[in-house]
Order: C-alpha cells, then structure tokens, then sequence
C-alpha cells in the first residue's frame, strides 16, 4: 500500500510540474521556421508577426529560414522536433497533404503536426493580357468553352497556388485551358503580359506592378467574397462560378503532440497581435490579409478540409517534383 501511494505522489507531482512548466511557456526564445527564403513574400508575414509575438508572449522569435526543396526540408525539420513549442513553423497547406504526391522521399505526414493558428489568407488575382479580348470572369469562360484549344495560362509551377487554382477553376467552370508552367512568379506574369498566354492566377506582389502599367489586366480575385485590399474587383463567385472559392493562406504549426495548454497559448497570442490594426495594416501593405482563426480547434479543422482539397487537386495536376 505505501508502494502505490509512493507511486501515486510521483505520479502527481510529475503532472504538476508539467502544468507547471506549460503555465509559465515560454522560458526561453522560440524558434520560427519558414521553408522560403530570406526576403520574400512569406518573410514579410514572419517577421512582423515574429517580433509582436515576442512581444505578447514575452521571450524573442526568432525566424530561421530553412529553404529548399519545395519548402519539404523545413517540413521535415518540423516534424522530426521536440512538440514543446520551442519550434514552430508558418506554413500553407503542402505538408498538410499535397507534398506526399508531390515528392516521392516524403517522410512526414499530416498527423506529423500541430495546428495551431491561422494568421493570413489571401486571395489571388486572375489577371489577362491587355491583347486578349477578355475583359470579365464570363467573358473568359465564354471564350474557354468555344475554342478550348486556344487559351493558354501560366503558373509559378507545377503543384503550386496559381496553377491548383486553374485547375479549381476549370473544374467548377467545365472550362478548358493549356497549363504553361514557369520557374516563379514574375516569369508567369511577364509571359501573359508579353502575349506569350492570354490568363495566369498571380499573387497580388506579382500581378499588381504589371497591372500598373497597363501590361495585364486585373479581372477578379479567387476569394469567395471581395477582397478588402482590392474591393474594385469582383470575385469569381460573384461573376457566376458558384462556391468558388480558392486562398493562399499562412498558418502557424508546430510538430505532432504538442500540448494543448501551449498550441492554446501560442493561438491566444497569434490572435491578440492580428487584432493590432497596426499589424493588419502591415501586413494589408505587403498584400496579405491578416485571418486569425477563432482558435486552434477550429483551425485544425480547417485545415484538414483545406489539405483534402490541395491534395486532390495536386493529384489531378499530374504535378511529381522527385
């Protein structure tokens, strides 16, 4: 008897300390990881958001990029550290799913993580060439299904946003169009603005300087409603295509078993600095709309119905990056 109630104390004071260590997280700085490298778009949402966090939760983040290989060395980083919330990771939806397909060498999985908070969603825009005749989202459809030969789009890639949001596209249009895919951005933009295709589905930091100069056309954005950043564009949903609706979004995680009272944590947080106006009109200049999820719950479960979708879609492309 005096054997199992040794055991029982243990056991109690092994719990307490645990609570107790997770009451007073963080002790020490923090460690973001992104899969991109320094000084592009997905920087601009870290950073900022790294330093106000710091802030809230009273230790430093530190960002700590770790690109290649389609963002999967990060990944897999991620997955294979400690789930005591010392790293973390701001990611989209490619490790929730679509990376599996993508990449034969995959090691990890969804269940390889943590959801933990969303922290930005952000539409594309559909933009056309100034030459092509086509001046709305019917308009393109009109011409897709009378010569579906003879529309050609862009992407940043096999696999990527844009080209997942083509194929969403298509699907719910029953439109027809020829994929040119290129090595980023800027590259899809510039062929559609020199004539070379008629149509691409471009980031905001892509599409908007050659939309400035009259090179492309801005028609709609890929967010079900309109965007707050661009409320002169109507959505595609808006122009016909029903439950269209298709974002590029950053997210926090972290790796499997983290928890509950730290990923609460680090979601409380996440929502208290994207409630900052300051914050949303930082990250509203670099394009990006801040889009904290309620909390790490509800994020977990959007996240899966988002990784369903992404992987299904990447599945379809045919997309293999070996």
């Amino acid at each position: 008897m005096k054997a199992l109630q040794l055991v029982a104390v243990g056991a109690f004071l092994l719990a307490h300390g645990a609570a107790s260590a997770q009451a007073s997280y963080p002790t020490k700085p923090i460690t973001l990881v992104l899969g991109f490298p320094p000084g592009g778009g997905a920087d601009a949402v870290a950073r900022p958001l790294a330093e106000a966090l710091g802030r809230e939760l009273g230790q430093a983040v530190i960002v700590e990029n770790k690109p290649g290989a389609g963002t999967t060395i990060a990944s897999t980083f991620v997955a294979r550290a400690a789930p005591d919330g010392y790293t973390i990771y701001m990611a989209g939806v490619s490790h929730m799913g679509p990376d599996k397909v993508l990449y034969k060498n995959t090691t990890y999985s969804a269940s390889s993580f943590t959801s933990i908070a969303r922290w930005t969603r952000t539409p594309l825009i559909l933009a056309v060439s100034s030459a092509s005749g086509i001046h709305s989202t019917k308009d393109l459809i009109d011409k897709a299904k009378a010569n579906p030969e003879g529309l050609f789009y862009t992407s940043s890639g096999a696999g990527g946003a844009p080209h997942l949001a083509a194929l969403q596209f298509m699907n719910a249009t029953g439109a027809k169009m020829t994929h040119l895919p290129f090595k980023g951005g800027a590259p899809a933009v510039q062929a559609v603005a020199a004539g070379d295709a008629q149509l691409t589905f471009g980031t905001p930091p892509s599409i908007i300087p050659l939309a400035q100069t009259g090179k492309v056309k801005m028609i709609a954005v890929t967010s079900a409603n309109r965007s707050g950043s661009f409320p002169e564009l109507p959505s595609i949903a808006e122009a016909g295509v029903k439950d269209y609706d298709y974002t590029f979004w950053f997210g926090l995680f972290g790796p499997a078993k983290m928890p509950p009272e730290i990923v609460n944590r680090l979601a409380e947080a996440s929502a208290k600095v994207l409630g900052d106006p300051a914050m949303r009109a930082k990250l509203a200049a670099g394009g990006n709309e801040a889009s904290p999820s309620k909390n790490a719950a509800e994020f977990a479960a959007w996240t899966q119905a988002e990784a369903k979708l992404s992987t299904e879609l990447t599945v379809q492309s045919g997309a293999k990056l070996d």
